[in-house]
């Protein structure tokens, strides 16, 4: 008898004798637990896979970190600048987490093509140490890094180079902010690079970003010298907390920026809508869980008689209430318990079943010559099942308290009187 309220509880839930519409209401908790546990799960997985593509194919250009050289600075001789730059990449390769550091060279410019003309970001780098900081090298379509040492070439990225309508081999015309003075006026500077490469990482950066030597991206400037040092850590994820660590290796010369800064808007919009949609998915899970309500009230209006009896024999109001509590708790718990190992499921195989969607109807959800990716991407972490599994569980705790109370407070005698 010191189990009687699980025995009790588990019996009222999945007894054959209870009536045809307690148990199909009963079914219906329990589904609707499922399928909201398994589409949050699953959700969240595929939000995970977006992020991580982005992550993967937008950090794969960028630097963990910069230190950009503060404006008195640039404007020292090329030999000061030289000597800056090269004390404070041996400060900085001093710290243990630092692997790699290289000078670079930024301006904004205007490349004129065939067709279009079209702003970008042009960046000038040390294409011997280019390697060690990020993985353009990996996403050449066209040329290697190595080209950029012949003078005034650039690597374009693959969406540019369609815009202005050009391929490796063609000249286009890159427009400084800079003027020249001539007999006839003022005059934007300009000059004519060689493509020798093409780049896709599949992300915005296509559109953005050209690449040149850093000899190349001084003689076009005329500045003689570095804007600061690219910065490559044994962790990209720390990478925004060594600051505060770096300043003695910085010594004042410039600002650490970390890639969080330069990019950190995009993935906090991404987390953003990772919880948003987290919090409306939610939302079936609790209508679900509120169905263990219903359940319950009708199962405590099913057996008033049982309870009375119960009453009669020595039952406490506490394990009236265990009783259904088990009873709601064991429908939801099977419930998330489904839900859980379909979710997992679908995470690990949703790119295979929407394959299997798209031969079956014959059409293309993500058509790669439109999207970026072409397979719907899904990255499942365990730590988003077990809160969403325990988030499942206390709210059918709370929605079966207030029926399991009901179910105390019936008194014996008013069930029993005319019995």
């Amino acid at each position: 008898m010191a189990s009687y309220t699980r025995f009790l509880g588990l019996r009222y839930g999945f007894s054959r004798q209870r009536s045809r519409f307690t148990a199909l209401v009963s079914l219906a908790s329990m589904l609707g637990m499922m399928l909201g546990v398994a589409s949050l799960i699953t959700v969240l997985s595929v939000m995970n896979g977006f992020g991580g593509e982005l992550q993967g194919r937008i950090l794969a250009l960028v630097p963990h970190a910069y230190v950009e050289l503060h404006p008195n600075e640039q404007q020292a001789s090329a030999d000061q600048e030289v000597d800056r730059t090269a004390a404070l990449s041996a400060g900085l390769l001093s710290h243990p987490n630092i692997l790699a550091v290289a000078p670079f060279v930024r301006e904004t410019v205007l490349f004129s093509g065939p067709y279009r003309q079209q702003g970008a970001s042009l960046t000038g780098v040390d294409v011997e140490k280019q390697s060690g900081l990020t993985e353009l090298d990996e996403f050449l379509l066209a040329g290697t890094l190595d080209d950029l040492n012949t003078d005034f070439t650039v690597i374009l990225g693959a969406a540019l180079a369609r815009m202005l309508g050009v391929i490796p081999g063609d000249e286009i015309r890159i427009v400084l902010p800079q003027v020249s003075t001539t007999p006839l006026g003022l005059f934007p500077r300009s000059r004519l690079l060689r493509v020798v490469g093409l780049f896709e990482v599949g992300a915005q950066q296509d559109a953005l970003l050209a690449y040149v030597s850093l000899n190349t991206a001084n003689r076009l400037l005329k500045s003689g010298g570095t804007r600061g040092v690219q910065i490559r850590t044994n962790d990209l994820m720390t990478a925004p907390s060594l600051g505060a660590s770096l300043e003695n290796a910085i010594s004042g010369l410039g600002v650490y920026r970390p890639w969080s800064e330069t990019q950190g808007s995009l993935f906090r919009a991404i987390r953003m809508e990772k919880i948003t949609v987290s919090i409306l998915l939610l939302s079936v899970v609790l209508v679900a869980a509120f169905n263990v309500v219903s359940t319950l009230v009708m199962a405590v209006t099913e057996k008033r008689r049982d309870i009375a009896v119960l009453r009669t024999m020595g039952a406490t109001p506490i394990g009236i209430s265990k009783i259904f509590l088990t009873q709601g708790l064991a429908l939801a718990l099977l419930g998330v318990l489904a839900g859980t190992v379909v979710g997992v499921l679908l995470s690990i195989y949703v790119a295979d079943v929407v394959d299997f969607f798209e031969g079956l109807f014959g059409a293309r959800i993500f058509d790669p010559s439109v999207y970026f990716i072409s397979r719907l991407p899904s990255q499942l972490m365990w730590v988003d099942v077990l809160v969403v599994s325990v988030a499942a569980t206390l709210l059918s705790v709370i929605a079966a308290i207030y029926p399991a109370w009901r179910a105390s407070r019936i008194a014996p005698a008013e069930v029993l009187r005319y019995e």
